[in-house]
């Protein structure tokens, strides 16, 4: 996509855009996905959607992949007892989903299976299936994340909010 189109883009996608496409029973069914996937694997899911940047940033070329990684540390998704977090973000003006993934994951899993996940998300949304794109990239990610982190109900505490961040 050209510099000029995706401007555009940032400049019609606002919050409204946002909220049509993730209205409450949406966020709440994500909501409910994290939480479930949690029991799954002793892992840190966090939802992230923006509806789009500031057009000076996305003037000076920030990506999808960059913000991703400055909303993993906003997020203090980085910040779990044993380094599990992973933030699945979404910046609804590029159309672009983002998986950041803690080291105590990323060191043992391949950077190819986080953008297979991601581009299961980014086709189920490009057919207007937003809700259940993430919804089938939080399961799987939480997959992922069971074979380095496997749940033991003893040890479970929820570190981070289940509930998705609008930002």
């Amino acid at each position: 996509m050209g510099k000029g189109t995706r401007l555009w883009r940032h400049i019609v996608t606002d919050h409204h855009s946002l909220r049509r496409t993730f209205d409450a029973a949406g966020m709440a069914r994500i909501e409910q996905a994290i939480a479930e996937s949690e029991k799954t694997h002793g892992g840190q899911v966090v939802f992230a959607v923006e509806s789009a940047l500031p057009l000076a940033r996305v003037h000076h070329g920030i990506t999808p992949r960059d913000r991703a990684l400055e909303v993993f540390g906003l997020l203090r998704v980085w910040d779990t007892e044993h380094n599990n977090g992973v933030l699945i973000y979404l910046l609804l003006a590029d159309h672009d989903v983002e998986i950041v993934a803690d080291r105590g994951i990323a060191d043992s899993e391949s950077d190819a299976l986080w953008h297979a996940i991601c581009a299961d998300v980014e086709k189920a949304c490009a057919q207007g299936r937003y809700v259940d794109g993430v919804a089938d990239g939080i399961r799987a990610s939480a997959a992922v994340i069971a074979r380095r982190f496997a749940y033991d109900a003893s040890a479970a505490r929820n570190e981070l909010p289940d509930k998705p961040v609008v930002l």
